[in-house]
């Protein structure tokens, strides 16, 4: 039998396992939007469950989490982490105080919200990171993503939130938002194996969450939140950028790493609706936010690459003027 490329022509868009089933899921919500419950089952649970298999995400992505990094990794990755969301809080203090808990309701940044922006800010895409590293950065610079990969999920978003001024979340909310990551790390830490079963999970279940959330869009709100995306994927890669690159030379780095470190995740996504379930109050931010950080996926996948090849060419450049001035 002939054979389809359907994994290969799924990966050659930008964040291609979380934006295709995400864009699938909204064609079904916006066209065929009572399919699901006709057919009830695990049909429609398959495009209704998205918070049950997010909370497995977290256990499988906690487990790759390995505590026992060098010092290096802890300087470099820790510096990094610290930068990305410092950012996020600085942005989200300042929009909270203008915006609130709710969207622009109107004009040309109809949708924008506080809560879009800090969900875009705060998630560093580990694949796209890990890849540039692997070309221009070192492996030391690689493995500093161990400690990034620790904004995964809502709880730097709700923390962030609260830090903001806006709507807080209950501290059992709060704790149980970080629980399955804690639980995964502990998993895997604890059994090498478990950590190797576990950690192959986590790119299986991203289009499945990604297919439920989309479930939940309407596309009629696509366009607007595609040119409102491509600002906010620009504002990613200025805003995050200029102090990551920072902070990557004053813990002894070229700028390449911070630079890498400079897009959304895809995951990232995820995040507007697991905030709106843990705090109705953003329930109406929640539905074009998703959107938003969709498209900043695709827009920081692509800014992010060309930016990072560009740093790292000016310093092979230097690096070469150093050594014929010898």
């Amino acid at each position: 039998m002939a054979q389809i490329n359907i994994k290969r022509g799924i990966e050659r868009v930008p964040g291609g396992m979380m934006i295709v089933p995400l864009l699938l899921g909204a064609l079904v919500a916006t066209f065929l939007p009572n399919m699901p419950k006709f057919f009830g089952s695990f049909t429609n649970a398959l495009f209704t469950g998205a918070l049950p298999i997010l909370a497995v995400f977290y256990v499988c992505m906690g487990a790759s989490i390995d505590v026992k990094a060098t010092p290096y990794l802890l300087k470099k990755g820790g510096a990094l982490f610290a930068t990305k969301v410092g950012a996020a809080i600085v942005v989200g203090v300042i929009m909270g105080h203008f915006l609130g808990e709710q969207p622009i309701s109107s004009g040309l940044f109809a949708g924008l919200s506080t809560l879009a922006v800090v969900a875009a800010m705060n998630d560093t895409n580990g694949g796209l990171y890990m890849a540039l590293m692997g070309q221009y950065g070192r492996s030391e610079d690689v493995g500093a993503y161990t400690i990034m990969s620790l904004e995964s999920g809502p709880f730097l978003t709700m923390v962030t939130l609260g830090v903001a001024g806006l709507s807080a979340f209950p501290w059992p909310t709060l704790v149980g938002s970080i629980l399955p990551l804690v639980f995964g790390m502990l998993l895997g830490n604890l059994d090498r194996e478990m950590r190797a079963f576990l950690g192959k999970a986590v790119p299986v279940m991203i289009p499945f969450f990604a297919l439920a959330l989309g479930a939940s869009l309407d596309l009629h709100k696509v366009w607007q939140a595609g040119v409102l995306g491509i600002g906010l994927g620009i504002a990613v890669v200025i805003v995050t950028g200029i102090p990551l690159y920072l902070a990557d030379r004053l813990t002894g780095g070229t700028g390449v790493a911070g630079t890498a470190a400079a897009n959304t995740a895809g995951n990232a996504a995820a995040v507007p609706a697991l905030i709106a379930a843990a705090n109705p109050v953003y329930a109406e931010a929640a539905k074009s936010a998703t959107l938003l950080v969709a498209a900043c996926v695709v827009v920081t996948a692509i800014l992010s690459p060309l930016l990072t090849a560009s740093v790292a060419k000016r310093v092979q450049v230097r690096r070469e003027a150093r050594e014929l001035a010898r």
